[in-house]
């Protein structure tokens, strides 16, 4: 992520969700293929491109079912990682990300510049990355929640795969973070293990939750673990527009707290023209962390399928879906 999310659709629609747990499976290039059903003549279709982690698959599982079920849509869905989605949105291989967590140097460049991307207009959530820890931790510690004092703690904090620092858990080494750098330039004795995916991560939290275990890890709101493993965030240095914009002429200095995001969606240029009722449809869609924690939790805690998360959550809220309809 800039984390870490978007889900996008391109030009057709066939089905599955799928599958993809919450987050291990590899990426389809595609800045390299086209969809299966991408052209087709005369089909209503639409190319759903899902991120690995479970909040992306939500928005992806109710757009397709309500794409499927109201509008008469064939779907498809491909795992794309978040720069190359970009790319593929720009060449129409995918039509839509709806959940971006902000990445501006693709937006100068697709959006400003080539114009050949269009914001899409707010996804409804606002996201934040940011450090936690463990209530039982924090409440036990409570200046373990001041930066300064985390070097206080790194030996509690130090596992077997953190080489004799303090662990900072991270989950894919695909998501777009600043921890490798905030370590570095905030003198901290930690090291940035990767858990590999976020299901691994998550499978993580819990294993130290379950043993009432110390930990510190990258992770982010919205999210559904939270009413699981309840955490509390670490201050980091204040968040400015300074420090952000010497992070993006140098990712390497950044040396302040993540900022707090309203998730955006982008379509392809050409989609929102041409789109009819599936790009209004993507449009409007618009929902709360609630909404999107709700389907999360049932694909990956309650270990529905997507489509059946969706449906459900389609069969309870028609007050909130029905408005997305053209």
């Amino acid at each position: 992520m800039a984390r870490k999310r978007i889900i996008t659709i391109g030009a057709a629609l066939a089905g599955t969700l799928g599958l993809l747990a919450a987050t291990g499976c590899g990426a389809a290039d595609m800045t390299k293929q086209a969809s299966p059903y991408a052209n087709a003549a005369g089909a209503k279709t639409v190319t759903l491109s899902v991120q690995s982690w479970v909040g992306a698959r939500a928005n992806t599982a109710v757009a397709q079912y309500l794409l499927e079920h109201e509008l008469g849509y064939r779907v498809d869905t491909v795992q794309v990682d978040e720069v190359p989605a970009w790319d593929a949105l720009s060449q129409g291989r995918v039509d839509a990300i709806m959940e971006d967590w902000g990445h501006p140097d693709q937006e100068q460049r697709y959006v400003k510049d080539k114009k050949t991307i269009a914001p899409g207009g707010d996804l409804g959530v606002t996201g934040h990355i940011g450090w936690f820890v463990p209530k039982y931790f924090a409440d036990a510690h409570p200046d373990v929640l001041d930066w300064r004092n985390l070097n206080k703690y790194a030996s509690q904090l130090r596992t077997g795969e953190s080489g004799g620092k303090g662990q900072l858990l991270d989950g894919s080494p695909s998501y777009v973070t600043n921890d490798k750098a905030l370590v570095k330039n905030l003198n901290l004795d930690y090291q940035v293990v990767f858990a590999g995916s976020e299901a691994a991560q998550i499978t993580q939290i819990k294993q130290f939750a379950k043993k009432k275990q110390p930990f510190l890890t990258y992770w982010y709101e919205p999210q559904w673990l939270f009413n699981e493993v309840p955490m509390v965030e670490v201050k980091l240095p204040k968040y400015t527009d300074a420090c952000a914009e010497k992070g993006t002429a140098d990712p390497e200095t950044i040396d302040c707290a993540y900022p707090t995001s309203s998730l955006k969606k982008y379509f392809n240029a050409e989609f929102t023209e041409k789109g009819g009722k599936a790009a209004r449809f993507l449009k409007n869609f618009s929902w709360s962390k609630k909404d999107q924690n709700e389907v999360s939790q049932m694909i990956a805690e309650d270990k529905l399928p997507a489509e059946e998360a969706a449906k459900r959550w389609v069969q309870r809220h028609p007050d909130v879906w029905k408005a997305w309809i053209p």
